[in-house]
């Protein structure tokens, strides 16, 4: 069986990706860190729309904790594999870099590029043994045009797009996808501290976007009618930044 597995899949928009994957069927792997009410709360409504999901906790920013929770589940499902990897775990630690802290620029790259270097790496092997597979890295506006106040997301999000398209070259041979989802402003507990009313003035749209848009798009790129686009960073702002 071909399994999903959701980093950050709790709140937000990996919770959104999380309900919309198992609404297509596939059963979901929900990682989380430290949330367990929230994680519990999306696999209850996987579950009580009929889908199928479990809870894998873990850092994906510790290395050993990537690899003995990734061994622990290949050992219970030694038939099955991940599938589909979307890694939207990712944290903001905002401030302008003169008073920017040595914490706060590694936590940020810690979780976001190291994360997904950890994991990815871990979970490509049986892609690449089983010949299919879809990556999908939740990126960002902030890593296309750089948002002040954010250097270090800014460098996370731009590292992973620029990772995104250097191993979508690697492995298109084993039918393998590797693409980066961009969103802009999305309405989502990340962004509970920003002035929505200010921002959205700024937006072609004039809205915040919904973590079920971000899903809609990332289910896409799940499919089987996704198999001929890899390498992308496709941007879902509203029109702020083209």
């Amino acid at each position: 069986m071909k399994y999903a597995l959701v980093t950050g899949g709790s709140r937000g928009i990996g919770r959104a990706i999380a309900l919309r994957l198992a609404a297509q069927g596939m059963p979901v792997v929900i990682n989380y860190r430290s949330n367990e009410q929230a994680a519990q709360a999306t696999l209850s409504e996987i579950e009580a729309a009929g889908g199928q999901g479990e809870l894998l906790p873990f850092d994906v920013a510790s290395p050993q904790e990537v690899e003995s929770a990734m061994t622990q589940w290949e050992s219970q499902y030694p038939d099955d594999y991940v599938a589909v990897l979307v890694n939207n775990a990712g944290i903001r630690r905002d401030n302008v870099m003169i008073f920017m802290q040595d914490e706060e620029w590694h936590q940020v790259l810690d979780t976001t590029l190291n994360g997904f270097f950890y994991l990815t790496r871990r979970v490509l092997k049986n892609m690449l043994t089983r010949r299919g597979g879809r990556i999908i890295n939740i990126a960002s506006l902030s890593g296309l045009k750089g948002l002040p106040g954010q250097t270090n997301y800014s460098a996370a999000k731009a590292a992973i797009i620029g990772a995104t398209k250097a191993l979508a070259q690697e492995v298109a041979a084993r039918k393998v996808t590797v693409n980066a989802i961009a969103p802009g402003f999305i309405a989502t507990d990340m962004t509970g501290d920003l002035n929505e009313q200010e921002l959205k003035k700024t937006i072609p749209a004039g809205r915040f976007g919904k973590p079920e848009e971000v899903a809609a798009l990332a289910a896409f790129l799940a499919s089987d009618e996704a198999a001929y686009i890899t390498g992308q960073a496709i941007s879902i702002n509203g029109g702020l930044y083209t």
